[in-house]
């Protein structure tokens, strides 16, 4: 399967590709520096990179709690990150509306986030464009169900198609990562990515406060998905995690995104070879 994604990469399923940044666009000089230190460290473990920031992050669990700059400063900062370091971008669409507001014009790779993953008109407007999208799994759909998701994007012929599974609810506030959903949302026939630091937030707990993610547990997680032959890694990266507007307890220092990324496609890669030798 091959993808021409945006001016800088054209993407096939024998590379791995690492889709990274920060959780939400903060600044200028936070989104710089991340995206270089991601393209040197990608450029480091031979991997394609796209770069991840949303402009808006419009499912806060407070109105008072940062959501985002405006939308036009939002994507003129993902603009120029997108030309100073020639990568390619993708981002949450949350309405239809805001394709037709710059960011169908800037980003890339458009992203259904999991929450809204049933909403049809957002996926059919979406998939219209024409460019690639990422499909997030909902946190309360079985891995079979993304099938109708996928067929509501094929419907407009768009076969440019991600798949992402970020957990599925266990009970209140928690998220489990099931080794199945992989395998069944891959003979869908698209790529699937895994959302490594979105599985291990805890919902209801601000993301401001230590206990609102588990980040003690991704080297376990990340080591067995690297296991499991995807097409990539999905993970959110801050120069000074602790001070994130958002998603502060999950997102991963330069350091840990070093050690962790580093050892995620490690594995991936021997795992890859192995089975090319098996074949």
């Amino acid at each position: 399967m091959e993808m021409k994604i945006g001016e800088h990469l054209t993407w096939n399923d024998e590379r791995f590709v690492l889709m990274a940044g920060n959780c939400v666009v903060e600044t200028r000089d936070t989104s710089f520096r991340t995206a270089e230190y991601l393209k040197n460290l990608a450029h480091e473990l031979d991997v394609d990179l796209i770069y991840k920031s949303s402009y808006k992050k419009d499912n806060r669990s407070s109105e008072k709690y940062f959501s985002g700059l405006s939308l036009d400063e939002a994507l003129r900062i993902l603009e120029d990150v997108k030309r100073e370091f020639e990568v390619p971008l993708i981002s949450d669409i949350h309405y239809p509306t805001e394709l037709d507001q710059g960011a169908a014009d800037v980003i890339d790779v458009l992203q259904v986030p999991a929450y809204l993953a049933m909403q049809t008109e957002l996926v059919i407007a979406v998939a219209q464009v024409g460019k690639p999208i990422n499909l997030k799994k909902a946190q309360f759909l079985h891995p079979e169900d993304m099938g109708k998701v996928v067929a509501k994007a094929e419907s407009t012929g768009n076969r440019s198609i991600f798949l992402t599974e970020r957990g599925t609810c266990f009970g209140y506030r928690d998220l489990v990562v099931d080794p199945r959903s992989f395998h069944i949302m891959k003979e869908m026939g698209y790529p699937v990515i895994f959302d490594a630091g979105h599985s291990v937030r805890i919902y209801g707990i601000p993301s401001s406060d230590p206990r609102g993610g588990a980040k003690h547990f991704l080297p376990t997680l990340m080591s067995a998905c690297a296991a499991i032959d995807l097409a990539g890694l999905f993970v959110e990266v801050h120069p000074d995690p602790t001070r994130a507007l958002c998603d502060a307890a999950s997102q991963l220092s330069f350091d840990e995104a070093g050690k962790l990324i580093t050892r995620y496609f490690q594995i991936a890669r021997h795992v890859r070879s192995l089975n090319a030798s098996s074949a």
